[in-house]
């Protein structure tokens, strides 16, 4: 069910008056589908963005949700023109579509979607441009060659895609998976200069959780990405931090894979 805050339907939605929503015609309206986004600074940057720029015909809203089926719902009731996806819907949107990019079949993952001018929506992925984008000048790639990627889900399939697009070769753990938690050992760690947490541990306001890896194993010439950036530093890099690997948060891939659906939606 969607999450609102009293009021009518679209004022729960859209948090404005629902006449002047239908009655602003000339508006573009674009949005954020997650199961939980008061983390998010999805919205701030795009609101950010259209004051800087000048941008006046535009806005930007979270749409809490339950289930992906609601998406298509909201999306074509409302007439978005285009919208992000972020957990847990990731990999299910793609099963809503009739038309993916060539990444998304790829990547198995869509977290842009374009209203194109015949009305349809087609599905894209921008996680993964805005990964590699945002890390490629902190690896020396003479050295990096070998990545530990902490979950499965949507982000970890995009930025799998990224490394092994870029010759490093991803190592995937996860809670179900053949290498899991239990059996990741420091070896692993050893060998891949690489870790990157795509989970949401850590993610405010939980700020406290993070994967368990063995983090002694790090040194100053790991490099850890997080693809969380709220808060700015997560209890992952934290832990990273104290061997004296180089940190990076996830703000910068949220900024490039912002603009690269931008960029999308206005082609």
């Amino acid at each position: 069910m969607l999450n609102h805050n009293g009021g009518g339907f679209l004022d729960g939605i859209l948090g404005r008056d629902a006449h002047q929503t239908f009655e602003d015609y000339g508006m573009k309206r674009f949005g954020l589908f997650g199961r939980s986004l008061s983390h998010s600074f999805s919205k701030s940057y795009f609101e950010h963005k259209f004051k800087n720029e000048g941008i006046v015909d535009c806005s930007y809203d979270l749409f809490e949700v339950e289930d992906s089926g609601e998406i298509m719902q909201i999306a074509d009731s409302l007439g978005l023109n285009g919208f992000n996806v972020t957990i847990p819907f990731k990999e299910d949107m793609r099963f809503h579509l009739a038309n993916l990019a060539p990444e998304v079949e790829e990547i198995g993952a869509v977290n842009c979607v374009k209203r194109s001018k015949n009305g349809q929506l087609v599905g894209y992925n921008t996680d993964s441009f805005g990964f590699w984008n945002s890390i490629k000048g902190s690896l020396d790639l003479n050295k990096v060659n070998k990545a530990v990627v902490l979950g499965s889900g949507g982000a970890s399939k995009a930025i799998t895609h990224a490394l092994s697009a870029n010759n490093i070769e991803p190592t995937i753990v996860s809670r179900s998976g053949e290498l899991n938690y239990n059996n990741l050992h420091a070896g692993h760690i050893r060998e891949s200069y690489l870790i990157v947490n795509c989970t949401p541990l850590g993610t405010s306001p939980r700020v406290k959780e993070f994967p368990d890896i063995p983090y002694e194993a790090l040194t100053s010439a790991h490099v850890a990405f997080d693809v969380v950036y709220n808060p700015p530093e997560s209890a992952f890099l934290r832990k990273c931090g104290l061997s004296g690997s180089k940190t990076i948060n996830g703000l910068r891939m949220l900024e490039l894979q912002a603009e690269h659906s931008w960029a999308i939606w206005n082609s």
